[in-house]
């Protein structure tokens, strides 16, 4: 059904000195017809305008903009959603937590969405579990969402998206492939690890220690994969890894313990340590120095993620820096896509190094 729109005539009000605005006369929001009569351009052209069409001509399409704003026009994203099936909105699911890799993961899809018209719902959710991530996703289903990202890498959160028979396209952030049709978008968590690695091995470093994420976390287990292989294939027998969370405070217990062992005679201490992440890799940093071990001079630290203030911790930490806002983007196209029918081939997003202080040459 289509409906009419017939606008009224047009004033001109004044909101503050020297700043003009037009607005109905009768007082109700502007409407298109408004915008079109102001502009002096058709209805067509501002639909155009407003649907970033190509085929305008630039001094038109300022003037409708121009117009847009005198008179504070808003697109009415009900009737859009009428005749388009399309809300602009997308759904997102992500960890109730302070974590950074997921914080600057979803900034960077708001971005992204931002650029393309669209706008953000966030759910976050406070344990991965299938009945909570499920409900989440039940409750955008009800919500006319276009698509709905997952911002993941937890087991527990892939079981639950995939047993979920979702009525709109979802995407995954985090895991590098699921099976069925989901699509995926990741860092590639296993190259970075291994141009950690590699990094330390290159400064000449053969007893290369690996502080664990949790590994529940597809994340921390492809990092444990990349610096294990990485030193088998530099015909090094590696240390067990030592397992953590993603927390500071566990770096600074693991950092005492392998100092007390040292003094101790128990195992030596490390020349170098990878560590999940950069939390751990400050917890790492701060017992070493409350122990009088210096870093790089005595052990050399690497982290993961190359967090706001990572340059300035003490010394300035090494770390592999993800492209989140490649994530972000390659996210969204992944969604547009689904939403489209088209198929998806699983995206890794690069990750690179940080080379700072905090890494050098093995003590002799």
């Amino acid at each position: 059904m289509t409906r009419k729109t017939t606008s009224g005539p047009v004033t001109v009000s004044q909101d503050a000195p020297g700043a003009p605005r037009a607005a109905p006369a009768s007082g109700r929001p502007p409407a298109m017809g408004d915008v079109a009569r102001l502009a002096g351009v058709s209805h067509q052209t501002v639909s155009r305008v407003l649907n970033d069409h190509p085929n305008v001509r630039a001094e038109t399409r300022d003037r409708v903009l121009s117009a847009i704003e005198q008179l504070g026009y808003r697109r009415n994203t009900v009737a859009r959603a009428l005749v388009t099936r399309r809300t602009g909105a997308i759904g997102v699911v992500t960890e109730d937590s302070p974590l950074y890799g997921p914080t600057m993961t979803l900034i960077a899809l708001e971005n992204a969405a931002r650029g393309q018209g669209m706008y953000v719902s966030v759910a976050t959710v406070t344990r991965w579990d299938v009945a909570t991530v499920q409900g989440s996703l039940e409750h955008y289903m009800d919500q006319g969402v276009d698509g709905v990202v997952v911002i993941a890498s937890h087991d527990e959160a892939v079981r639950a998206v995939q047993s979920f028979r979702a009525r709109v396209p979802v995407v995954m952030v985090g895991p590098a492939e699921l099976d069925g049709d989901i699509p995926t978008v990741a860092v590639n968590q296993y190259a970075g690890a291994r141009l950690a690695t590699r990094h330390l091995l290159d400064l000449g470093h053969t007893d290369v220690l690996h502080v664990a994420g949790p590994q529940v976390w597809l994340d921390a287990r492809s990092r444990s994969r990349g610096w294990h292989d990485t030193m088998l294939q530099a015909g090094l027998r590696p240390r067990d890894p030592v397992p953590g969370d993603w927390t500071a405070s566990t770096g600074f217990r693991i950092g005492k313990e392998l100092v007390e062992r040292d003094r101790t005679g128990e195992d030596r201490l490390p020349t170098a340590v990878f560590a999940a992440n950069d939390q751990l890799a400050l917890g790492l940093l701060h017992a070493f120095a409350e122990s009088g071990v210096r870093v790089p001079h005595d052990v050399s630290v690497v982290g993961y993620d190359d967090v706001e203030g990572a340059a300035h911790f003490f010394p300035p930490l090494t770390t592999v820096r993800p492209d989140f806002v490649e994530l972000g983007r390659r996210c969204l196209d992944q969604l547009v896509a689904a939403m489209a029918g088209e198929p998806a081939e699983p995206v890794l997003v690069r990750a690179s190094l940080a080379v700072r202080a905090s890494s050098g040459r093995p003590r002799s």
